[in-house]
Formats: C-alpha cells, structure tokens, sequence
C-alpha cells in the first residue's frame, strides 16, 4: 500500500487523519481507492467525469502527475502520494 498524505483541509474528510495507507497501481487507483473509503472527497477530487479536479494536485514522490501520465501515473507500494489543493491569493 502507498502512503497518502492528506492535506488539513480535507482532513475533516477522512476522520481527521493526516495519512493514510491505500492500495493502487496508479494515482487513478488511490484515488479510487480514497473515494471509495471516504465518500466525501469525490467532489473535491474529481470532477463528474471523473477526471482530477484542476483545483486539486497530486504528487508522487514529489512530481506533479500532470507532468507525468495524470491519473494514470504508476504508484508502488512505497511510494508517496500528496494531495494538495491549489491556492489562491494575493
């Protein structure tokens, strides 16, 4: 299993937990997988196709998926996964 590390605004989502350990082959799999376990963040994290959320980034071992192959990204079990919602301000 990947560690995902969550970020505090969604943490209220996951039962307040700052990591979790999920089972995937790819980004589009642990994503599935963190759905699947906590209903709550699909609307934060994908869009209604099913596609990542453009206010939503993924990191894996430090690399922007999107720079990568998006959701089809490869994941191995030690790798890390960061979900970080982008900001805005000024």
């Amino acid at each position: 299993m990947s560690t995902v590390f969550i970020p505090s605004v969604l943490r209220a989502n996951v039962g307040g937990a700052k990591a979790l350990e999920v089972d995937g082959s790819t980004v589009r799999g642990i994503v599935d997988g963190l759905v699947l376990q906590h209903p709550a963040l699909r609307g934060q994290l994908l869009t209604d196709d099913g596609e990542l959320n453009r206010f939503v980034n993924v990191y894996v071992n430090g690399q922007d998926v999107r720079y990568l192959a998006g959701l089809e990204t490869p994941v191995a079990t030690t790798d890390e996964v960061r979900l970080l919602p982008a900001m805005a301000g000024g």
